[in-house]
């Protein structure tokens, strides 16, 4: 098997609350001055191995994937219910979800649209025209029986999605950009879900995921190995999150992964493929790929015969046409809708106009506008909201950018590291900034030692100074344990003020409930 190489960033993933740190970092900036942005650049830490070459005659692996997209949108595919995840049991749930007799299937136009821009995102033809099906099978959580899905005309079909892999140090980190493409993209409802009480041997059905709007994206079988299949979800997954048309949020649920796996000899038909279902993680689909491929290759090698594992489209047995859906028609533009069209319509012409620019393009651009290096472009577009920092940065200093970006990639990543790891406190954070960019050469790390800003997380400690402010503040005690809640943080700010904002709030807290109780 191709042995092959991803590149993952190097540096802690920055989450949507540390968009509003770079915008509070950027007002920093501006008060105390850019001029004072360091110098220093460094390259990303990729332990990336070189991919090596198949051997005559040896098996290799060949993946494809199908992947289910959960659709960014406040209601269902097909009813008016709400999409929330976590909710209680059974509380988003229509008529139509349950199959109640007599409900009949509203097409969610939101849904159709996100399914439309995404497949213009990743160059797919979009079907004018296009059909629902019904797939039957019986579970506890698909009440009626069958899944409204599209089968023999989706809604885009031919598309592909460029994806790239960094090369080894040898070759000083040269990229390599591949494409896998894609067969189609159809729309369908999601089912509910079955929770297994074991303790009381039991099966309940909670339907709030029941109908819920999902793009399936089938790949072709055009990647070798895990690392390539991962590299691709993960492009995937910032174009649809760039498109806002799926948060891609893989631990809830939003974005899974089936994938199909076989191997052969470069040349020769493709072998027996196995089917390795719903994968919730980019790192676990990777192993999981691998490890089917060399289970393959070591039963092959054995004389044993490999078993086809995964379900297929049979026209006899698996879908027929739904009564209750006309065909979905999408029109080219404005101009090409007809006059006796009543409701809402999908207009192709709107909604390639009002694309965003895409991951790819976006590095792209970072790397030609301002001369950075491949592996800089993936660090700035993967982190949510620290291009668009960067690029302040960059506006507003006469500095070069290849410069600011060592700046961006390090220090202040390394600082933010430090406040997700709980080392520091949110105020701290933006006080060690602040001597940062007074004194370049120190970097966030050498900030807290020397200045002993490090949350104080010691129990005995914290208890002293905890009662330190009670013996002070009688009224406010007596005030708190009579009812008055909002008393609680005035304490907790009181300990922040002795311990210079460096103790561990989560703790405090806890110390002072206990105390006052």
């Amino acid at each position: 098997m191709a042995a092959c190489t991803v590149l993952v960033t190097p540096l802690l993933y920055v989450n949507k609350q540390n968009a509003l740190f770079y915008h509070k970092a950027w007002q920093i900036h501006r008060q105390c001055g850019i001029k004072k942005i360091s110098t220093s650049v460094s390259r990303c830490n990729s332990q990336a191995q070189p991919k090596r070459k198949s051997r005559p005659g040896e098996l290799v692996g060949v993946v494809g994937l199908e992947i289910h997209a959960q659709i960014q949108s406040s209601t269902k595919l097909f009813s008016a219910s709400k999409v929330g995840f976590s909710a209680p049991p059974n509380s988003l749930v229509s008529f139509f979800d349950a199959s109640l007799p007599g409900t009949l299937p509203v097409l969610n136009r939101r849904c159709v649209e996100a399914a439309v821009m995404t497949a213009l995102a990743l160059n797919c033809t979009i079907n004018k025209k296009s059909f629902f099906d019904r797939k039957h099978y019986f579970y506890a959580d698909l009440p009626a029986g069958y899944q409204i899905t599209q089968q023999r005309q989706a809604v885009a079909v031919d598309g592909q999605l460029a994806y790239s892999l960094l090369g080894d140090r040898r070759r000083n980190h040269q990229m390599q950009t591949k494409t896998v493409r894609i067969k189609q993209i159809q729309l369908e409802q999601d089912s509910g879900k079955s929770l297994h009480d074991e303790q009381r041997s039991q099966t309940l059905v909670d339907l709030n995921r029941a109908g819920v709007g999902l793009m399936e994206l089938v790949m072709e079988p055009d990647m070798s190995c895990g690392e390539e299949a991962a590299a691709a979800v993960r492009e995937l997954q910032l174009v649809l999150q760039a498109l806002g048309t799926c948060q891609g949020n893989m631990s809830e649920g939003q974005l899974r992964v089936d994938a199909n796996v076989s191997v052969h000899r470069p040349g020769e038909p493709l072998g027996i493929r196995t089917e390795v279902k719903n994968i919730n993680s980019a790192r676990f689909l990777a192993r999981a790929i691998d490890y089917e491929i060399q289970r393959q290759i070591g039963a092959l090698e054995r004389g044993e015969v490999v078993l086809s594992e995964t379900r297929t489209y049979d026209s006899k047995s698996g879908f027929m046409p739904e009564p209750n859906l006309p065909p979905l028609v999408v029109y080219e533009d404005q101009r090409s809708v007809p006059e006796d069209v009543a409701g809402q319509v999908v207009v192709l012409e709107a909604l390639r106009d009002s694309l965003p620019e895409l991951p790819s393009v976006k590095r792209g651009r970072l790397m030609s506008s301002y001369g950075l290096l491949p592996e800089h472009s993936f660090t700035l577009v993967n982190e949510d909201g620290l291009m668009e920092y960067f690029e302040a940065v960059v506006k507003e200093t006469r500095k070069e950018p290849r410069k600011v970006i060592g700046w961006v990639t390090n220090e202040l990543l390394e600082l933010l590291e430090l406040q997700e790891l709980g080392h520091i406190s949110a105020s701290i954070a933006k006080q060690v900034l602040q001597e940062m960019w007074r004194d370049p050469g120190k970097s966030a790390g050498d900030v807290v030692r020397e200045q002993d800003l490090g949350l104080v997380c010691d129990s005995s400690d914290l208890r002293s100074v905890c009662q330190r402010v009670l013996d002070s503040n009688p009224d406010q005690v007596r005030a708190l344990r009579d009812g008055n809640k909002k008393v609680l943080n005035r304490l907790i700010g009181l300990v922040q003020k002795e311990t210079r904002g460096r103790a561990d709030p989560v703790l405090v807290k806890s110390i002072l409930e206990d105390k006052t109780s």
